[in-house]
């Protein structure tokens, strides 16, 4: 299915050095930001308690927060949750109280302030079970790169699958980028949907490579700027088609698929947007830098002539 007739090539590679630059200093910001403010990791890695509280009327964060903190509880973070009556409530770990025994201190205390505070739902979580958690996505970011990197050498040469790794590294470190720069929490869901845009943007490159593949084929008289322009030119029909199918329904999830899914679909979100500037505008300048020819893709004559023999 092609909605969108794109008769002549549109020439992205003649501005490639443009995209490269553009890509670079959003990188660059992106681990500006992860330096210096960091990640905000839920209760999910850093270990914890999250207490999620109801009120009749709206609540009033700046007086919650005073209440808990005046029980000694330091570095206490306190926030609206979904609508202004509901309120999200995270206490770090405190070695010498047991974590049954903050929450209903901290309710007798929000309670006492407001009559009409309700306990709507209390999680723990370990320290040692978040480092494990920290340690395992770390490792499972490191795998799936690998993967990637072995699988398109193995398709279709080495040069994409550098290309490739770096453009996907390119996206992954623009999410966690905007997650430390708005101080966004970074729990399991987002890691989950930082993995997924993994495998979505590696699908977008191989339909684009794949079609540079045929190009050298069919295309014996164009230079490499050519046919990756035409590569991309053909295929911009299916990615508007198929990213804008999948952003509405992540939109759907960010908008109306309550707290639980915010961050999972924000994640997607940016991702998805800058997956399909990458995949086109950065690993394929990338490929052309690093001096993809005919010669990478297609068997010598010789080769040829071996495997017709009968």
């Amino acid at each position: 299915m092609e909605f969108f007739k794109i008769r002549k090539d549109i020439p992205f590679m003649r501005h490639a050095l443009a995209f490269n630059v553009i890509s670079l200093v959003t990188f660059l910001l992106a681990v500006f930001f992860l330096v210096t403010r960091g990640l905000n990791f839920g209760v999910d890695f850093t270990g914890g308690t999250v207490m999620e509280v109801g009120y009749a009327k709206p609540a009033d964060i700046p007086a919650i927060r005073a209440t808990v903190t005046r029980l000694g509880i330091a570095d206490v973070s306190v926030q609206n949750f979904g609508t202004s009556r509901d309120v999200l409530i995270r206490l770090p770990l405190k070695a010498e109280t047991a974590d049954a025994k903050l929450s209903d201190t901290v309710m007798e205390a929000l309670r006492q302030a407001d009559a009409g505070a309700e306990l709507r739902r209390v999680e723990f979580v370990g320290p040692q079970v978040g480092s494990e958690l920290v340690e395992n996505g770390a490792l499972a970011l490191l795998f799936v790169s690998l993967g990637i990197v072995f699988y398109l050498w193995f398709r279709f040469e080495w040069k994409f699958g550098v290309a490739t790794i770096i453009a996907n590294l390119h996206d992954v470190v623009i999410i966690l980028g905007f997650f430390a720069f708005f101080q966004w929490e970074f729990s399991l869901t987002v890691l989950a949907a930082v993995l997924a845009i993994f495998g979505y943007s590696v699908n977008e490159s191989v339909v684009v490579f794949d079609r540079v593949r045929e190009n050298f084929r069919k295309m014996r008289k164009s230079t490499v700027p050519e046919i990756i322009d035409n590569a991309i030119t053909r295929t911009l029909s299916r990615t508007i088609i198929t990213h804008g199918s999948t952003q509405m329904a992540v939109l759907a999830m960010l908008f109306f698929g309550g707290e639980v899914l915010h961050y999972f679909a924000l994640a997607l979100t940016v991702g998805i947007l800058f997956g399909i500037y990458s995949s086109a505008l950065v690993a394929s300048p990338i490929v052309m830098w690093l001096g993809v020819s005919r010669e990478d893709l297609l068997p010598s004559k010789k080769d040829a002539e071996a495997d017709n023999r009968p």
